[in-house]
């Protein structure tokens, strides 16, 4: 089947699930403490997906030209049983690439399960590389040390390693430099993220983002680093390779550079709804249709109109005053 397109011509390529809402962080960016407290209520078990309505979602999507998964929360490790999941997933033919978004810190007892199950790589995760400005930004006082190890033992299963920075200025662009310059020496991708305005709980405003152009200068000031060229159609990270190296730095720019007009990502969040927009401020009802007993062809049907009817252009359109005020899912639903 050809490639599903929407109205502005973006192919459906890549499809993130988050498969809980539970995280054993509270990082300021996605769950800050003083709201996703211990008393908060998070999803019942019984209104996840199950690992079956995933395969299903995943199933149909590949017919409509979708190649890779990437499971996310929350944190999807405290998901029972994932590795079984993947082994699901990985059973369908058309689907090239899975991946996990973790903050590392099960990976030691996981990881060696997950690369077995098929997984390939895995995004970690870390907003600093010392150790009090971390345990401020994960919110439970949790050093680096536990993360490096996850880290470590990611690679010893033979999974790639992706690491993400969000950046906040006053809060963590000093670490911008010492994570540079720590994954450089382990030639490991780290790519930095322009602190986005994701749900309604982080206090997001534009006066603490770090463009783009401020991280690259920034590079450039202690390492030489040259543009990469762009690997594929919807790639939302600008790459960049270190001088006399093949290790590689890249930055996500949503808000500074904002990338909606080759944006090839759906979303479906912890409860089965579908996002066509990381902004979005509603998502289509996946699991209510499956747990109705809908069929293959009319959970393939429903996917195919969502995207080719989607309008999403927020990053494009946003200001300082709509990003206020506009309700928003939160990540810990909709994963990153």
């Amino acid at each position: 089947m050809n490639q599903l397109k929407d109205k502005f011509q973006r192919p459906l390529r890549d499809i993130r699930i988050s498969v809980t809402d539970q995280c054993n962080f509270r990082c300021s960016y996605c769950m800050p403490a003083e709201i996703f407290g211990p008393d908060y209520a998070f999803l019942p078990k019984e209104e996840y997906l199950s690992f079956s309505e995933i395969y299903e979602i995943v199933n149909a999507a590949a017919d409509l030209g979708v190649e890779k998964i990437r499971l996310t929360g929350g944190e999807p490790l405290l998901r029972k049983d994932l590795h079984e999941l993947i082994k699901k997933l990985n059973t369908i033919d058309k689907i090239k690439d899975i991946a996990l978004t973790t903050n590392a810190m099960l990976l030691p007892k996981y990881a060696a399960k997950l690369k077995e199950a098929g997984l390939q790589r895995v995004n970690v995760s870390m907003d600093a590389i010392e150790d009090e400005v971390f345990k401020i930004m994960n919110g439970r006082s949790v050093g680096v040390k536990p993360v490096l190890k996850g880290i470590e033992a990611a690679k010893e299963a033979g999974l790639d390693v992706k690491v993400n920075m969000v950046v906040q200025k006053g809060v963590n662009d000093h670490q911008v430099i010492p994570m540079a310059a720590h994954f450089k020496e382990k030639g490991i991708t780290l790519r930095f993220i322009e602190f986005m305005d994701v749900g309604s709980t982080n206090g997001w405003k534009l006066s603490s983002v770090v463009t783009k152009k401020e991280i690259v200068d920034m590079l450039n000031e202690h390492f030489s680093v040259t543009p990469v060229e762009e690997a594929y159609f919807g790639e939302v990270a600008s790459r960049y390779q270190y001088a006399g190296t093949e290790t590689e730095v890249g930055v996500i720019s949503s808000v500074s550079d904002s990338f909606c007009s080759s944006c090839t990502r759906a979303r479906v969040s912890a409860e089965g709804k579908l996002y066509t927009c990381l902004f979005a401020m509603e998502g289509h009802d996946l699991k209510a249709l499956m747990r109705k007993g809908a069929t293959a062809d009319e959970v393939r049907k429903t996917l195919s109109n969502i995207w080719s009817n989607r309008v999403d252009r927020y990053s494009d359109e946003r200001t300082e005053e709509t990003a206020k005020n506009r309700p928003k899912i939160e990540m810990s639903y909709i994963g990153g």
